[in-house]
């Protein structure tokens, strides 16, 4: 079966999974939509027999595709997920699932009442290093984790105000958030602490907070703390340090490290992560098989509200309740 699929953004994230799905065997790459009409046509001038679009009702309804990529900016989302539950189009749709937890409930209670296959864009979880990682925890007692996106600040016009990206703990650290819950459980409290320092003078009309920390209790005892930056001018450290009876293991996108009293040990991945990821959608739509998809959107939606009470907690200075939702 040869799988028809489409693109609503054909930006940057958009360009990864294209070039991931043109390595999989009978995947056809044949419609594009994007506000910028001249990027999509040359988005689809770079595969046989693809079309551009300026509309999305067009392409829906002229292309009759199997399923769909939506890699819009963060703002953008709500529209473009109605009309693919509306017309049981599956979708794959990149992280942050939105700016707000309102749109992204509803999109998740129409996905269920559709049962609509869907995937979300949190590779970290298709690599062999992260399900090495959740195994050795469930060997071990873990108490305490500290998780870091440290870095510099994408200069994407959207990215730097809140009514674009929601900030970076939404935009950029809902992946460390997502690491957490994926090897340690549910977070049932959250506490942050949001600043803006450097970046409101040196970028014209930045309103994101450039520095923030954030404390957090699990369902299962332990507590986090997850900070983040984008005011630096170089990248500096990703990723999450879970802390455990045994030791350390420290959690990165392509390795784990543990530390033990016997000595430390390096593992890395062997897999290109983007490609896992999309093979688990493409053979879900074949087959109607969703258990190799790591992250459908009910799952996300719960990253997503960690998320988006870390910001609430910034604003009022009080910590959040998840279960207040």
């Amino acid at each position: 079966m040869t799988v028809k699929l489409g693109f609503i953004g054909t930006g940057g994230i958009a360009n990864h999974h294209i070039r991931s799905l043109a390595q999989i065997e009978g995947v056809s790459l044949t419609a594009f939509y994007d506000v910028d009409l001249g990027r999509a046509q040359k988005a689809a001038s770079e595969h046989n027999d693809a079309k551009a679009y300026a509309k999305l009702d067009d392409m829906l309804d002229d292309s009759k595709l199997d399923g769909v990529y939506i890699c819009v900016p963060p703002l953008a989302h709500g529209d473009a997920e109605q009309q693919l539950i509306e017309r049981a189009i599956p979708f794959l749709v990149e992280k942050p699932i939105g700016i707000n937890r309102d749109t992204p409930a509803a999109i998740s209670q129409a996905i269920k009442d559709k049962n609509l296959i869907t995937s979300v864009g949190y590779h970290w979880r298709y690599s062999e290093t992260a399900h090495l990682a959740k195994k050795l925890l469930a060997e071990r007692t873990p108490g305490m984790a500290l998780g870091y996106w440290m870095g510099g600040m994408p200069m994407v016009p959207w990215w730097r105000v809140m009514t674009g990206s929601g900030g970076q703990f939404v935009e950029q650290t809902t992946h460390i958030v997502d690491m957490l819950r994926f090897l340690c459980g549910e977070v049932n409290e959250v506490y942050a602490a949001y600043a803006l320092q450097a970046m409101g003078k040196k970028v014209e009309g930045t309103d994101v907070p450039d520095v923030g920390t954030v404390t957090m209790k699990l369902a299962n005892g332990m507590v986090a703390t997850i900070s983040n930056t984008c005011m630096m001018p170089v990248g500096h450290h990703v990723g999450l340090d879970i802390y455990t009876d045994e030791g350390v293991l420290e959690v990165r996108d392509t390795s784990l490290k543990v530390i033990e009293s016997e000595g430390v040990q390096t593992h890395g991945n062997t897999i290109d992560l983007t490609i896992a990821e999309d093979e688990a959608f493409i053979h879900a739509i074949r087959t109607g098989d969703t258990s190799r998809i790591k992250s459908n959107y009910e799952d996300a939606l719960r990253t997503h509200e960690i998320t988006i009470a870390a910001t609430e907690s910034a604003v009022s200075g009080k910590p959040v309740l998840l279960g207040s939702f």
